[in-house]
């Protein structure tokens, strides 16, 4: 698999999109234009599964693309959580736990580079599940849905995504100080 270091290749012009499409959300939702910011959030989505499967499918993989795709998902995702707490659309704990767990996985990748410790970032299993019970949640706030059936399942999403959420912040802390120990263990030894 050929990586280049910066190509601006299809997959990375979508997620330069899905970068740009992020303050229009926000603009959309601020302005109670819900409808209007879900499709905005919609099209953002489908843009992030296209830049991967193109990448995947056509060996478009860029080390650009690397950093980009999860800095657009992170950008997105945080700004919808802000904004939907401040406007008191989800509970403002939700957003609190979220914006913490990429908090957390700011600062870890922050502690790998400035000890120069190498390590390839991928999304773990429940990393991705939470993703998706994160992204189902903003979908289901943005759609004024106001009957009983509706509201019991995004209070259900509120709580599956929390637990989800914190799941996934013990499992990156957890193999965060294990690659960290591990790895300040071989400098150690070898002194």
């Amino acid at each position: 698999m050929k990586r280049t270091i910066i190509d601006i290749n299809i997959p990375n012009f979508l997620t330069i999109c899905r970068i740009l499409l992020t303050p229009v959300f926000v603009i959309l939702l601020l302005k109670d234009l819900r409808f209007s910011a879900f499709i905005v959030f919609s099209i953002a989505g489908i843009s992030d599964a296209l830049d991967g499967l193109i990448a995947r499918c056509f060996n478009m993989r860029t080390v650009l693309g690397a950093y980009l795709d999860p800095l657009a998902d992170k950008l997105l995702l945080t700004s919808a959580f802000v904004s939907l707490a401040v406007l008191k659309i989800i509970p403002e704990w939700l957003a609190v736990i979220v914006i913490s767990r990429d908090v957390l996985i700011v600062l870890g990748i922050g502690v790998f580079s400035i000890t120069d410790i190498r390590v390839e970032i991928r999304p773990s299993l429940v990393s991705k599940c939470t993703t998706m019970f994160q992204i189902a949640t903003v979908i289901a706030s943005l759609l004024e849905l106001d009957f009983i059936p509706a509201k019991i399942v995004k209070q259900g999403l509120f709580w599956i995504t929390s637990g989800f959420t914190v799941m996934s912040g013990f499992h990156y802390l957890y193999n965060g100080l294990s690659i960290l120990q591990s790895a300040l263990g071989n400098n150690n030894g070898r002194k």
